[in-house]
């Protein structure tokens, strides 16, 4: 239970290969420095070496789709938050709502928006996870690489990876590699400068720190008016970030290293202003021109709006290698945020009517101040690599507390703004504890010299207990409540170098998502949901071709889920939101391509996914549209409200998802370079909730976006003109409580680098 899910269910009673899986011919500072430390993943002799399985792995021989995305390769496709990462690698689709993100891979992840539903893709940043699904607006500066793992990766990360994990990875320190670093600035369209910049530090011969910085502010997207077209007072989103990142290094010996890495970052993002989902429509339902029709980044508003993240993060990585070579490895980590978040609940300044429904829209606001802490560890034993056999086992605990801060004025859904009445507010106070314990182990034999064979799993008990005051309306609710998931998961995969250039694999896995508690809200106190269940099926081809110049890689997949979560309206009151269990079977089953070329001063890459996803049998109330009819999410009966959706497509999860890229280098003579650039991801459209209802706005058109580039590059100077959704595109990046969250729009400028 934490905040979003009070939210959503209160508000309804108001109403990435990508070009990357191949060494770069060109570096930028990060990537430079990357090579001369050596490890996470970098190019060597033309390998990729993936390293978010607890060892050093080639992408190109391991049996799992994934795609390493360099930090230089980041910059030049234009990827600088992770709204952008889905434009750049095929099958990942991210739909920012704010103050969260729905990261969803191949159709499965965060599919409501709501917070009691937990997340499928996880999120690491320099090995340790990160706050699941919140305070995810951390810029991407001085990056090593992201490494995008699709599929259930329940053996080797655990719970909440149903749909694949993401690894951050920052540059770290380097010993022995003297002062060098890099500067760069940059400034834009709606008053856009930023600023970043890292330094390497050498003390010694066993000692290295690093520091980086990032600064950023620019003006925000939205024209505001407030009621009666008067000016709106209130932020319009103008954006303020500072962050910074120490890291330590210290090598005593071959065989021993700690890493210490603290991040810190100020993140205000002024408003996440949004509009009602009717504005968007130009024409109503019923035919007729819609008179309230309006840009998405042309919005009305009578309350004030605030969106501002703090965190504190701090990670401790102890490594022993034995003279025989085995790997003893400690990864510790705690951080520590604060989100405060106030929006216009109703999307307008409350002079509107609803144009569809003609009644008058309500005067709504929500505002919440809450803070998170976690805790995690790690401890693994890893074998040799390169050896016949070879073994790794490790444990883990993870300790996250949701802190809803006294007293109830620190969160607050008020149905009559602003005449602060009690009877028409729903305010809460407490704390929501979460523990996740495991034990891990994964085998791997080469049945011959060409033939691997790998075994893996990882037991896992997680508990997440309530201790919450609730206000709803001037009533008093005591929630103190508790559940636990247990869970086993495996991998089996088989992996054969058919030869030097051609590998073939097929695997099966499983995963979890642990069951949650449903927020205190309308009759009592409703039934935790059940832990959701996958075992997935993957076979695929990854080759070389032309002397390593072309690679390519080719998958099926194919998941079958056991009790999927979702959020319907509660079965006997569908007024109210409810978390439950879809009880068959439900699947989703595609395959994905990807080539990337280089020759020359010639590169060129592609992605694409094709997905299929079907509900399993039951039925449920649309808690947008008014039911006091019984719907039994086993048996129905189906009528006007009680809808059976037995093969809805799952929610954020198109059909296709395409992204390409080129770029070629011309040579000017002296060394200097100038490097065109274009990229262009398209995602298809998407439904927002299961009941696919277009004129409740659930269907979210696709989007297609294309970032360019040109670069001149002068010796230790690069100097680059960049513009991301070069077209302009206004799309809806997701629906929420009826309220549509637009993605960014054309943003342009110029940017300036300085290596040393």
């Amino acid at each position: 239970m934490k905040a979003r899910a009070f939210w959503l269910s209160a508000s309804a009673l108001a109403c990435a290969w990508s070009g990357a899986a191949a060494a770069q011919d060109t570096t930028s500072a990060g990537t430079q420095d990357a090579r001369k430390a050596g490890d996470q993943a970098s190019a060597e002799n033309g390998e990729i070496i993936v390293t978010a399985q607890r060892r050093n792995e080639n992408l190109m021989t391991t049996a799992t789709s994934a795609s390493v995305i360099s930090g230089e390769t980041l910059a030049n496709k234009g990827v600088n938050t992770v709204d952008a990462l889905q434009f750049a690698t095929p099958s990942v689709v991210v739909n920012n709502f704010g103050q969260g993100n729905d990261f969803n891979v191949r159709g499965i992840g965060k599919a409501e928006h709501n917070t009691q539903t937990t997340t499928g893709v996880i999120t690491y940043r320099d090995g340790v996870p990160t706050f699941p699904g919140y305070v995810q607006g951390e810029p991407y500066y001085d990056i090593n690489n992201i490494q995008v793992l699709r599929g259930p990766q329940g053996t080797i990360v655990g719970q909440n990876a149903t749909g694949g994990a993401v690894f951050v990875n920052t540059n770290d320190p380097v010993i022995g590699g003297g002062v060098h670093g890099y500067v760069q600035g940059n400034y834009g369209n709606y008053n856009d400068a930023g600023a970043q910049g890292a330094i390497n530090l050498p003390v010694g011969d066993t000692f290295a720190i690093r520091a980086a910085l990032y600064g950023e502010r620019r003006d925000g997207f939205y024209h505001i008016t407030g009621p009666g077209g008067a000016a709106y007072t209130g932020n319009n989103g103008a954006l303020r970030e500072a962050a910074g990142r120490l890291s330590l290094l210290w090598k005593p010996s071959d065989n021993f290293s700690l890493l210490s890495k603290t991040d810190i970052a100020y993140m205000d993002f002024g408003a996440y202003a949004a509009s009602p989902y009717w504005q968007s429509f130009k024409t109503l339902p019923n035919g007729s021109a819609n008179p309230a029709y309006a840009d998405l980044f042309h919005l009305s508003a009578n309350a004030p709006m605030a969106a501002r993240d703090k965190f504190v993060r701090s990670m401790l990585k102890l490594e022993y290698d034995t003279d025989g070579g085995t790997k003893f490895r400690s990864i510790s980590s705690i951080q520590a945020a604060n989100i405060i978040y106030r929006t216009d609940l109703d999307g307008t300044s409350s002079d509107f009517a609803n144009p569809i429904t003609g009644l008058p829209m309500a005067d709504t606001t929500f505002n919440d101040n809450v803070s998170e802490r976690q805790i995690s560890q790690e401890f693994d034993i890893i074998s040799p690599d390169h050896q016949r056999f070879t073994w790794l086992v490790g444990a883990f605990g993870l300790w996250n507390t949701y802190l809803f801060l006294k007293p109830y004025d620190n969160f607050v859904i008020d149905l009559a703004y602003p005449f602060n009445l009690a009877a028409a507010q729903y305010k809460l106070q407490g704390r929501n504890p979460e523990r996740s314990l495991a034990v891990f182990g994964q085998l791997g034999f080469n049945v011959t010299d060409t033939l691997k064979l790998e075994l893996g799993g990882r037991y896992t008990g997680s508990r997440s207990t309530n201790h919450v005051d609730v206000l709803q309306y001037g009533l008093y609710i005591r929630d103190d409540q508790s559940t636990k998931s247990d869970n086993f998961s495996y991998k089996a995969s088989l992996g054969w170098q058919a030869s030097s250039n051609q590998y073939l694999y097929g695997f099966v896995a499983t995963g979890f998502r642990p069951g949650g508690l449903n927020v205190p809200v309308g009759l009592g106190l409703p039934a935790p949901f059940e832990p959701e269940k996958v075992t997935s099926f993957e076979t695929g081809w990854k080759a070389n071709w032309a002397d390593g110049h072309l690679q390519t890689t080719v998958d099926g997949f194919y998941n079958d889920y056991k009790n999927f979560q979702v959020t319907i309206g509660y079965p006997t009151f569908p007024t109210f939101g409810i978390e439950l269990n879809v009880p068959h079977s439900t699947r989703t089953y595609g395959f994905e391509a990807e080539a990337e070329l280089r020759a020359g001063g010639f590169g060129f890459d592609a992605g694409i996914n094709v997905l299929h996803s079907e509900l399993g049998e039951f039925f449920a109330t649309d808690p947008r549209v008014a039911s006091f009819l019984p719907c039994d999410p086993l048996t129905g009966p189906v009528s006007a409200t009680c809808i059976a959706l037995k093969g809805r497509t799952q929610t954020y999860a198109p059909n296709f998802t395409f992204n390409v890229g080129a770029s070629y280098q011309f040579a000017l003579g002296n060394g200097d370079t100038l490097t065109p650039r274009a990229n262009y991801g398209h995602v298809g459209a998407q439904w927002a909730t299961l009941f696919e209802n277009s004129d409740l706005g659930d269907r979210i058109e696709g989007r297609n976006v294309v970032n360019a580039q040109i670069e001149w590059r002068h010796g230790t100077w690069a100097v680059t003109g960049y513009a991301t959704n070069l077209t302009n595109q206004h799309y809806p990046g997701s629906l929420n409580s009826g309220l549509y969250f637009a993605g960014p729009p054309r943003q342009y400028g110029i940017k300036v680098l300085k290596t040393f």
